[in-house]
C-alpha cells in the first residue's frame, strides 16, 4: 500500500479511535480520556492531511513528467 493511502488509512482509524475515546471520557466524566481522544482525533487530521499532501504531490510530479517527454 503507498504511503499516502496508509497515512490517509491510519488517519481515518485514529480519528474514530478520538471520537469513541471522547465519547467515552464524557460519559463517564473522565477528563484524561477525553483529551487522549481529542489529540487521537487532531493526530488523525494531521496523518489524513498527510496523505492528501503526498498524493497530490505525486500527482503534480507525474504531470511534470508528462509535460517533459
Amino acid at each position: 500500500m503507498p504511503s499516502n493511502r496508509r497515512d490517509t488509512a491510519k488517519g481515518i482509524t485514529d480519528e474514530a479511535k478520538g471520537r469513541v475515546k471522547e465519547t467515552v471520557g464524557k460519559a463517564t466524566g473522565n477528563r484524561r480520556l477525553q483529551a487522549e481522544g481529542n489529540m487521537d482525533q487532531a493526530k488523525g487530521k494531521v496523518r489524513k492531511a498527510s496523505g492528501r499532501v503526498k498524493r497530490a504531490a505525486r500527482d503534480v510530479g507525474q504531470a511534470v513528467d508528462r509535460a517533459t517527454r
